[in-house]
């Protein structure tokens, strides 16, 4: 249902790096940067699998409230590297890799906070699928 979406960051060199790191092991990288004459000067790039930007990040003040966003996963083993890149990158824990059957049996999941205080979270659903509640 969602095409993408959009956070804005503090520094956009810092939240670039680690979401470079972070989102590397689950096969999304920085795909786009919108040409300043856009932006008006304002920093923004976009991540995502196969060219196709989905998570952008803009330079700018975020908002006091932070945002949630779980990014797909293809296997446990995604979970668990982007749960140690992003650390390694400087996030902060919010929840080591592992189940989360209150959500569904095979709902497997970790959570970090980025540089700005947005809980992400890459998440697996097993070869069934499942449902987030």
């Amino acid at each position: 249902m969602i095409d993408h979406m959009g956070i804005t960051v503090a520094d956009f060199d810092r939240a670039k790096a680690f979401y470079d790191a972070a989102l590397a092991p689950i096969g999304a990288s920085l795909t786009y940067m919108v040409p300043s004459e856009y932006t008006g000067g304002v920093k923004v790039g976009g991540f995502g699998r196969d060219g196709k930007p989905s998570y952008w990040i803009t330079e700018g003040k975020p908002p006091a409230n932070h945002l949630h966003v779980a990014f797909t996963a293809r296997s446990r083993a995604e979970v668990d590297a982007f749960y140690e890149a992003a650390m390694a990158a400087g996030g902060r824990d919010n929840g080591k890799p592992g189940l989360r059957p209150h959500y569904h049996p095979n709902y497997y999941g970790a959570f970090v906070f980025d540089p700005d205080g947005n809980n992400i979270e890459a998440v697996y659903h097993g070869e069934a699928g499942g449902a987030h509640p």
